[in-house]
């Protein structure tokens, strides 16, 4: 069984017992988080897609962890200025593991 679900501007393939890393939630760790916005399902016999959700499926997670991920670094050069600037960026997320889909 698995689902399709949407979170962060980002869709995710998911089924029972998966980790994942999505965008930062306002959660705590240890507490469980569901998600409504599901855009398919299947169950292995039978297989649904919503227009643009599918009625009364949803997913739960429980939240592992929030954290940042590792840093990139972004080099602003402007040629002929001896202008330079090195950024840096660590992106938040959250880490989560799928227990149940209901549909």
């Amino acid at each position: 069984m698995f689902a399709i679900i949407m979170t962060g501007g980002k869709q995710y393939k998911v089924s029972e017992g998966d980790v994942l890393f999505i965008e930062k939630l306002d959660v705590n760790e240890g507490e469980t988080v569901t998600f409504d916005c599901v855009k398919a399902l299947s169950n292995g016999e039978t297989f649904k897609v919503g227009a643009p959700n599918v009625e009364g499926a949803t997913v739960t997670a429980n939240v592992l962890k929030n954290g940042k991920g590792k840093k990139i670094y972004v080099l602003k050069y402007k040629s002929k200025k001896n202008e330079k600037k090195k950024i840096g960026h660590r992106q938040p997320y959250t880490k989560v593991q799928i227990t149940a889909i209901n549909g």
